[in-house]
């Protein structure tokens, strides 16, 4: 099969190098890609959110199948776009995609079939969110409605630092238009779990439990990020809270967006809090979580082409999905600044040597024309270990990671020990 990968930062990369393990790929694509990326994959310079010009693109080239792996172009319709010219891919329709695209509409979701989260108000004018928050206090979380590249969320300590949010997001237009209604909900309490689901539309697989950490400094301090680093599986998530969210979440989410006329086919992401009272949804996502997802993959062991083919065909409880008895550590290396303002073009080193120990993937890198890997993004490489247990994968992952330098180089030294 010829196949392209949409997208180009470490969640890509991890899908491709699943991918190209994969006896049915015999050609692998990758648009845009990035440095690490071209190791494996043809790397076409096309951006991810260019619906029309990679629709044109996989026509002309004859592509088999389409893994569509970003949030934009699935929320633009990408999929659906493909569809149309007969070409299968991987991810959910827009109106599916649109449980992540729009927070107002996972919320109104939740409410209507009675799936636990959080105490929600939406807003679509300042002055009456201002006067929510004051009345509520604090803490107190505010939240974007649309897609704000994984930052659009502020868990605020103090009403001014929630005035502030909805200020910057509602007034300022700090995310433009993702930005003009906004969802304001009570603080919950608990760890914080990931879960990732394979489905089909009538189906569905929970992945390996997984953890994330958002926040850019130890301690989980500092400003939202993208994801600084991930574990896999994800402390706490015991059989029985698994059970739990199969029945009380996962299940019933699935059958909400299949009563609303928005079968879900890809990967469905839930972002869990484990409160007091029970697991609630802190967030959906229409895709894999990066980095997540290169924690979650590297324990995998069957054919990832096989299960993309299934969630599109419809079967996939007909294929038992392995994994390994194992656990995986991913550590994020970013520009400093990120995500503020940080520079780039700055020349990578020790990549080698950390690839003997754990696998590389690139997030924000790019390729010189004399052969150099260069930064190119805030989060710049994911150094992911797996090992028999977590504190294995951990250490390794932090060993492997001590040999790649670059210019402001930026980590976090407690992932997976917080």
């Amino acid at each position: 099969m010829k196949v392209l990968v949409v997208g180009g930062g470490g969640r890509e990369h991890a899908i491709v190098w699943a991918l190209s393990k994969s006896p049915k790929v015999k050609e692998l694509y990758c648009a845009p890609g990035n440095g690490g990326i071209a190791s494996l994959a043809t790397c076409v310079p096309i951006k991810a959110t260019d619906v029309d010009a990679m629709v044109d693109w996989c026509a002309a080239h004859e592509m088999d199948f389409v893994v569509v792996a970003p949030d934009d172009p699935l929320a633009l319709g990408m999929v659906d776009a493909l569809e149309a010219k007969g070409i299968p891919a991987f991810g959910p329709r827009k109106n599916a995609a649109v449980i992540e695209a729009s927070k107002v509409f996972s919320k109104g979701l939740m409410a209507k079939y009675h799936i636990p989260t959080a105490r929600y108000e939406t807003f679509t004018e300042l002055e009456p969110a201002l006067d929510y928050i004051r009345r509520q206090g604090a803490p107190i979380v505010v939240k974007a409605d649309g897609l704000a590249l994984g930052k659009g969320v502020v868990v605020a300590r103090t009403v001014s630092e929630a005035e502030e949010a909805a200020r910057s997001m509602m007034a300022d237009g700090k995310f433009g238009a993702a930005g003009s209604k906004v969802v304001i909900e009570e603080c919950m309490t608990g760890p914080e779990v990931t879960v990732l689901c394979f489905a089909d539309g009538e189906h569905l697989v929970p992945m390996p439990s997984s953890r994330d950490h958002k926040r850019a400094l130890d301690g989980d301090r500092g400003p939202n990020t993208g994801g600084m680093g991930a574990i896999s599986p994800a402390p706490g998530y015991s059989p029985e809270v698994a059970r739990r969210c199969m029945e009380e979440i996962f299940l019933p989410t699935m059958a909400a967006l299949k009563a609303e006329g928005r079968p879900f086919q890809g990967v469905l992401y839930f972002g869990l809090m484990l409160t007091p009272d029970g697991p609630k949804v802190v967030e959906y996502n229409a895709r894999f979580g990066d980095p997540e997802c290169q924690a979650v993959l590297s324990l995998l062991d069957t054919d990832l082409m096989d299960i993309f083919l299934a969630c599109h065909d419809g079967t996939l409880d007909k294929l038992e999905i392995r994994w390994k008895a194992s656990a995986a550590c991913c550590l994020v290396l970013a520009s400093g600044g990120y995500p503020g303002h940080y520079q780039t073009g700055y020349p990578i080193t020790g990549l080698k040597e950390a690839g003997e120990t754990a696998v590389v993937f690139h997030a924000g890198t790019k390729r010189a024309e004399d052969g150099r890997i260069l930064t190119s993004g805030g989060r710049v490489l994911g150094v992911t270990a797996v090992g028999p247990e977590l504190k294995s994968a951990i250490t390794c992952a932090y060993h492997s990671a001590k040999h790649i330098t670059f210019t402001d180089l930026l980590f976090r030294t407690d992932i997976g020990r917080t």
